[in-house]
């Protein structure tokens, strides 16, 4: 395919037509008049040889090519978007934008909020979204890269893409404060027996990938989708949780829980912000890496 051929306006339409399904409010969003948004959906039938919206009783419905495009255009428009926003120089007192952060809730917890502290003092004019991280996160990395400015995430999970090291954290167990079978440690067999409260998504905890490697089965009694909710589910229980140290002791005001040591050295953990490398040599992105470093400085430090 030709891309020098293809008119990137085309992209807009089609994601307005895609998640309108509906040529008067696709024309709307974008700008554009009823005849001409017909228009660029004429072009574009004609590209992709489909339909891509068929018309079912009153209303329009997507076709299975236009199924299969809605996600990939969302991703392609993000992708243009951050490329043709990329500058050579950016002052952050005087720059309005967005960056936007994939992020386990731990790592908002402990390294998101004192980001955005630091930006609300230097740049004003910036504002930072968090969202969620994917479970696609190790199958389809590149693709969510291209789609946001980076990726909080401990070694060990993704590679091959360019990161900065950002703070140290260790692995410690959280138990009720008044968990009456377990005193200042836990034993390899307290592990065994007692009831687990588990992160739903183990990619992000090679810790727990130790476990088995060292013959430690978890009797897993509840998991979440959350590492701030494992000491509020430990506590008043006979459970117990793996959590990060900085995590546990941010939260330990909230619950009555008390943290103890694993009963083996666990794998350290090292957080880093990831990105894929369209955005290495744009200046707001490096003014972002290196506040990101120097804020995971401070963290070390404190």
């Amino acid at each position: 395919m030709n891309l020098a051929r293809l008119d990137l306006n085309l992209v807009v339409a089609l994601r307005a037509l895609l998640e309108e399904r509906n040529v008067t409010r696709a024309g709307e969003r974008i700008g554009l008049s009823q005849p001409a948004m017909s228009a660029a959906l004429a072009r574009l039938r004609r590209h992709f040889d489909d339909d891509l919206l068929a018309r079912v009783g009153a209303h329009y419905e997507l076709t299975a090519l236009g199924q299969v495009l809605l996600d990939r255009t969302s991703t392609a428009y993000d992708l243009l978007e951050r490329l043709f926003a990329s500058q050579a120089h950016f002052d952050p007192a005087k720059e309005s934008r967005e960056f936007r952060l994939l992020a386990s809730d731990y790592a908002v917890a402990v390294f998101g909020t004192e980001l955005a502290r630091v930006v609300h003092e230097e740049a004003p004019g910036i504002r930072l979204r968090f969202s969620q991280t994917p479970p696609t996160v190790v199958d389809d990395t590149a693709t969510l890269l291209s789609a946001s400015d980076g990726l909080l995430m401990p070694h060990g999970v993704v590679s091959d893409f360019p990161a900065t090291d950002l703070y140290e954290d260790r692995w410690v167990f959280v138990v009720s404060a008044d968990h009456p079978g377990v005193g200042d440690r836990l034993t390899r067999a307290d592990l065994a027996r007692l009831p687990w409260v588990t992160y739903q998504r183990t990619y992000d905890s090679p810790a727990v990938r130790q476990l088995g490697m060292l013959g430690i089965e978890p009797r897993v009694e509840v998991s979440v989708d959350s590492f701030q909710l494992l000491p509020l589910l430990v506590a008043g229980t006979r459970r117990i949780a793996l959590v990060q140290a900085r995590l546990a002791r941010l939260l330990a005001p909230l619950a009555a829980v008390r943290v103890v040591p694993p009963p083996y050295e666990p794998v350290p953990l090292r957080e880093a912000l990831w990105w894929h490398p369209v955005h290495t040599h744009d200046a707001a992105h490096i003014w972002l890496r290196e506040t990101a470093a120097r804020v995971g400085r401070g963290l070390e430090e404190s």
